[in-house]
């Protein structure tokens, strides 16, 4: 009995429970709804406001940017007006311009139409004149011309000599200065090539097996000499020789003395080649420096600058014409001393300036200009005196010689290298050259006779009066000058005199 009491009483607990869960979850169930319903409407409420934000910001926005592009249209259909307007403006002016052309062209229409006509006129007339001429005349218009023609070839030719005549008197004294600067110039330059070209230096070899010792495997001992020295070596049939040949005779004088070491020591190979060349040029170097002082301590002249001194060194390997220039400054030196003792001028300026006078020549094929115009610059840069520089720079009339000492260099300088043997030519060159210029004299029409003087720096030819005028001679001089030039080759410049003499004779009886 309270076993079932309990199991009922369990049982109505349970239901109790149940319902009583059941009651609180949907009171939960129906808050939570409610919840969730409120914070939806909110978020609602809220999306519409954003909306409602965005919207009004996009209108505006649109609206802005609508302004904007009125405005841009409004201004562009002002430009297109403007532009519009000028083009417009250019049409109407165009077109006043075509008018005007039209204009133009109508005019010169009609002018060229009078022209044409005027023109044949003008013909008619001329040949009527001409018709009147030839009966008048008795030539026909060939021959009228020919004769005319013949005329003005003879006026002008007289015309063309006397233009010659007086443009070579009102030239002459302006042109003789920059002439003799120039041919200086072509002479030095020339003189110093030819000199090169034939001035070679040559090695003795004990026997011909040396050659091909110095040649080396594959040429290499041969080719790092070449390298080291700037000299070709010439190894031909030539019996225990060996020729070296080069512009520059310093870089020619250290290859000798390599090769002479090289040749003495029989050690043969690149390195002892460079060992030895090195030597060579110490030694070229020092010789270089020894001659430069010999010559200043000879002569009395002190002071010199010690790149002077090299400079003066350096000429004994240079030459001009076969003359050593180191003993040429010597002589010039002594020479310009002795006549301004003379004269009683200063002997140490004279001294001075003579040996310095072609000191340029020991640098004229590494700098530009004249070995007068280097010298001077050299003086200066070694701050030599105003006077030695006045007395060097004019030796070749250069410039005006401002001194007395100037003008003793000059003669100096003229003297040592004019003396017999100074200054070598083969004999036979020189009479093949003296020759050809009488020859070429004589060649022309109403030529007389002819001398060769000056040693070939001048010519002078006598023309027959009767054959050649005074004008005709002005022409012929010009004509024997461009025919010298052509076929002749000379050092300096040849003169060409053209004497025309007339003599009048008579007796009294």
């Amino acid at each position: 009995m309270h076993w079932g009491i309990a199991v009922l009483t369990g049982i109505i607990g349970l239901a109790f429970g149940y319902f009583l869960r059941r009651a609180l979850g949907e009171a939960k169930i129906g808050s939570a709804e409610a919840e969730a319903k409120r914070i939806h409407d909110e978020a609602i409420k809220a999306v519409e406001t954003k909306k409602r934000e965005i919207l009004i910001e996009a209108r505006d926005e649109a609206q802005k940017i609508r302004d904007e592009l009125e405005k841009e249209v409004r201004e562009r259909r002002q430009e297109v007006q403007r532009m519009e307007r000028r083009l417009l403006n250019k049409e109407e002016s165009l077109d006043r311009r075509q008018e005007i052309l039209s204009q133009k062209e109508e005019n010169i229409s009609k002018q060229e139409r009078a022209l044409v006509e005027r023109t044949k006129a003008l013909e008619a007339l001329r040949e009527e004149a001409m018709k009147e001429l030839e009966k008048i005349s008795q030539l026909t218009r060939d021959e009228a011309k020919e004769r005319i023609l013949n005329e003005v070839r003879e006026a002008l030719k007289d015309e063309t000599a006397r233009m010659v005549r007086d443009a070579e008197a009102a030239a002459r004294e302006e042109a003789e200065a920059r002439a003799r600067s120039i041919i200086s110039l072509a002479i030095q330059k020339c003189a110093a090539d030819h000199v090169a070209e034939n001035t070679v230096s040559v090695v003795e070899l004990p026997n011909d097996e040396m050659k091909g010792r110095i040649i080396g495997r594959e040429g290499r001992n041969i080719r790092a000499l070449e390298t080291l020295t700037g000299i070709d070596l010439i190894i031909d049939d030539t019996p225990e020789a060996v020729i070296l040949s080069g512009f520059d005779p310093i870089r020619r004088e250290v290859a000798r003395l390599a090769l002479e070491r090289l040749v003495s020591d029989g050690r043969i190979h690149p390195a002892r080649i460079e060992e030895m060349v090195e030597k060579a040029q110490k030694d070229v170097d020092n010789l270089i420096k020894q001659e430069g002082e010999q010559a200043a301590l000879n002569l009395g002249v002190h002071g010199l600058h010690p790149e002077l001194i090299k400079l003066l060194g350096r000429l004994k390997f240079r030459t001009s014409y076969g003359q050593n220039v180191l003993k040429h400054s010597v002589e010039v030196a002594h020479l310009a001393a002795s006549m301004a003792s003379e004269l009683g001028c200063d002997v140490a300026v004279a001294r001075r300036a003579g040996l310095l006078h072609d000191i340029g020549k020991a640098v004229d094929h590494e700098m530009e200009g004249s070995h007068v115009s280097i010298g001077v610059s050299l003086l200066k840069r070694y701050r030599e005196s105003n006077d030695v520089i006045r007395g060097m720079e004019a030796h070749h009339q250069d410039v005006e010689p401002q001194t007395v000492e100037a003008f003793l260099v000059a003669a100096a300088d003229a003297i040592s290298a004019a003396r017999p043997g100074a200054r070598r030519e083969t004999l036979e060159m020189y009479l093949k050259r003296l020759e050809k210029l009488e020859d070429i004299a004589n060649s022309f029409e109403g030529v007389e006779k002819s001398y060769a003087i000056q040693a070939g720096r001048e010519i002078r030819i006598m023309v027959k009066p009767d054959r050649i005028d005074d004008l005709g001679a002005v022409r012929l001089a010009r004509d024997i000058v461009k025919k010298i030039e052509k076929e002749i080759e000379y050092p300096g410049q040849v003169k060409v005199t053209v004497i025309r003499e007339t003599r009048a004779v008579g007796y009294a009886k």
